[in-house]
């Protein structure tokens, strides 16, 4: 081969990666922008969508909680949102067969080392240590691996619950721009 022609290629190469990075950088600033702009109003609307069984102060607890806990874990407020809805509906009163409690479902005995203050039964409470356990996966694990694992726990064993979230994510940020 050439060396105009490898010269060429290789030219060719770095454009493509450029070009791709760029895509990225695009798709990564459209993220922060629309977690920028998704404050408690937002999330007060998905919940009041999802629940109209809640009552408009319930609906600004929750919202104001989600904000606030989001801040604190440094994790995504649609994403949490959306583990939200999909673990309980946004039913604070929700209580799983196998024990878990509250709107993030939250199983009493991994919360306890983590040593928060509260009854997981309260909608902060809860919500802090669904927020809590979130943050921690995604951090030992990565996203996708971290979301799987707040509902397996440390046996991952399918990406049923991944694909759930991920659609509830969508649904919110849909409604959010809507």
């Amino acid at each position: 081969m050439s060396r105009r022609r490898v010269a060429c290629l290789g030219l060719l190469a770095v454009l493509l990666v450029c070009d791709g990075q760029r895509v990225v950088d695009a798709r990564d600033d459209a993220a922060r922008a629309r977690k920028a702009v998704f404050g408690t109003a937002e999330v007060a609307a998905s919940l009041a969508r999802a629940n109209r069984e809640l009552a408009p102060p319930e609906v600004e607890r929750i919202a104001s909680a989600i904000v606030r806990y989001s801040r604190k874990y440094q994790i995504d407020p649609v994403l949490v949102t959306a583990v939200l809805l999909v673990e309980s509906s946004a039913r604070p009163w929700a209580r799983s067969p196998k024990g878990a409690i509250g709107l993030m479902q939250i199983m009493p005995h991994v919360i306890v080392p983590s040593a928060l203050a509260g009854n997981l039964a309260t909608i902060e409470s809860n919500i802090e240590g669904g927020c809590f356990l979130l943050a921690d996966n995604i951090r030992r694990l990565g996203e996708e691996d971290g979301i799987s694992a707040y509902f397996w726990g440390s046996d991952i064993r399918g990406l049923a619950y991944l694909t759930r979230v991920r659609a509830a994510r969508e649904a919110v940020l849909r409604q959010a721009e809507s």
